[in-house]
């Protein structure tokens, strides 16, 4: 309930000290007599924007005071949740500075003129010839039941269950996805374990596995060396394996002549096996 309203300079008005009591207050008066600028100046008080045309003294502050009776309006949690001074007797200000800047408070506490609007709304219902258009309206129906029926503690008590609910809902949803993912997870794990437990392990097996791969990373130059290797020893014309074939046949000519040739023809054949040996080694590692 509006209790007093204090305006200075605005518009018409250097300064009015308009005090409201309980019950039906009527204001009346001829056209241009002031009335659409009381309510102009309580339109401010209660979030509605500003501009330079609002002062009287162009070189003044325009201030505007109402004090409003909120012990039965219930708007402690609203004042707790802007971090607002709450007074059962809440007065709000507004100012309006010749540079155009407007700053808003409430109980000397500054506030947004977001927050002021919010405020405002649910301090005054300033009602137009044509709002009476929502009275057709179910919603506005719904809150004129409410209000005359004294509905606000079963609102609460439903909008209380109904936060409950949706929290709930919303864990419950959480919950539903949770389980979602750990069964994919569970069945990738699953996966993995099988195919671990599809291997044989064997000790060595790591570094057999690491030998293999270093073999197959440098695949190309195994190749191209085993290649060059298997020529250098099994070429027909100049490879190692037909060159000493031909000393193998030289020192047997000489091993009928001594004992020291026959001891350097046994050197000679045993040097050749070992070399036809690694030639045919060379070639199977070429080929697998």
């Amino acid at each position: 309930m509006l209790i007093n309203l204090s305006i200075k300079n605005y518009a018409l008005i250097d300064n009015l000290n308009v005090n409201f009591t309980g019950g039906f207050t009527t204001i009346t008066g001829e056209t241009g007599a002031g009335k659409s600028i009381l309510l102009g100046g309580l339109s401010l008080v209660l979030g509605k924007r500003a501009d330079m045309s609002s002062l009287k003294n162009k070189d003044s502050r325009c201030i505007i005071e109402a004090v409003f009776d909120i012990k039965n309006y219930n708007l402690e949690s609203f004042f707790i949740e802007h971090d607002l001074e709450f007074d059962s007797n809440t007065i709000v200000r507004r100012e309006i500075h010749p540079s155009g800047k407007s700053r808003a408070f409430v109980n000397d506490s500054p506030l947004t003129l977001d927050i002021l609007t919010q405020l405002g709304k649910r301090l005054v219902d300033i009602h137009s010839q044509h709002q009476t258009l929502q009275l057709t309206e179910h919603d506005f129906q719904l809150k004129l039941i409410d209000a005359f029926a004294d509905n606000t503690k079963i609102l609460n008590a439903y909008k209380n269950k109904l936060t409950k609910y949706k929290t709930t809902l919303q864990e419950f949803d959480e919950l539903i996805e949770f389980q979602k993912n750990a069964i994919k997870e569970h069945d990738y794990n699953t996966f993995l374990l099988n195919e671990l437990d599809a291997i044989y392990l064997e000790e060595g097996l790591q570094e057999k596995l690491e030998d293999q791969f270093q073999q197959l990373n440098n695949v190309e130059t195994v190749l191209e060396n085993l290649s060059k290797g298997n020529h250098l020893l099994s070429d027909e014309q100049i490879g190692i394996v037909s060159l000493l074939q031909e000393l193998k046949l030289t020192s047997g000519k000489l091993s009928v002549i001594g004992n020291k040739f026959g001891n350097l023809k046994e050197r000679i054949d045993s040097v050749f096996i070992e070399l036809k040996d690694i030639a045919e080694e060379i070639q199977t590692l070429q080929d697998s």
